[in-house]
């Protein structure tokens, strides 16, 4: 996990063939928030969090909760309350198709939260749904157990059979980037340096 965490999210999606991109409206609740760990998957039905509640207290130190709860808007089903009881366990993040609240209280905590929306309108703790199998979200086949990176670029998803040659290939981009840059700095151009076709004023 630490040397993921070392790669932005851009990275990580070309290195794993531009693949597992969540859709960019999931986004982080407070600047600065980044999350990486191993996927637990949560299903929630519309305007209810049981299964949020039960995820928390089932999930290993490191986890992320990958939430489905059909990209509901009008319920926040994450607040302050599961974010400290988030904390106390370990918990390295969440990520949810559907809505939070209490955001100033979660930035507060330092508490990285990725999600479709924010609303003040209240849960039910009543319905089930699943933990732990696997599900689409937000266009994304995802496993327990595979890698999630987010940032402020958004949210990717790395197939945990494939994560050894992501991160090769993470490794091997950032080098030929950083000697990219140093050509740049040397007065070359993008163009000269990527061989893109020249423009012609007029």
């Amino acid at each position: 996990m630490e040397a993921f965490a070392r790669f932005d999210t851009a990275t990580l999606y070309e290195s794993a063939g531009q693949k597992g991109m969540v859709d960019p409206a999931i986004r982080p609740v407070w600047p600065g928030a980044r999350l990486c760990g191993p996927a637990l998957t949560v299903r929630c039905p519309p305007r209810d969090n049981l299964m949020l509640y039960q995820a928390v207290s089932l999930a290993e130190p490191g986890d992320i909760l990958v939430t489905a709860a059909d990209g509901f808007l009008l319920a926040g089903a994450w607040g302050e309350v599961l974010t400290v009881a988030a904390q106390a366990r370990g918990i390295g993040g969440l990520v949810i198709d559907g809505a939070t609240r209490d955001t100033d209280a979660i930035a507060g905590h330092g508490f990285p939260v990725f999600s479709r929306g924010r609303a003040i309108g209240a849960c039910t703790k009543e319905r089930q749904g699943t933990i732990n199998e696997p599900l689409v979200f937000c266009g994304v086949r995802v496993r327990p157990g595979d890698l999630v990176v987010g940032d402020m670029d958004g949210v990717v998803v790395i197939d945990r059979d494939q994560m050894q040659q992501v991160l090769d290939a993470a490794t091997e981009r950032r080098r030929r980037e950083q000697a990219l840059m140093e050509e740049l700095l040397k007065g070359k151009t993008a163009l000269e340096l990527l061989g893109l076709p020249t423009a012609k004023k007029g």
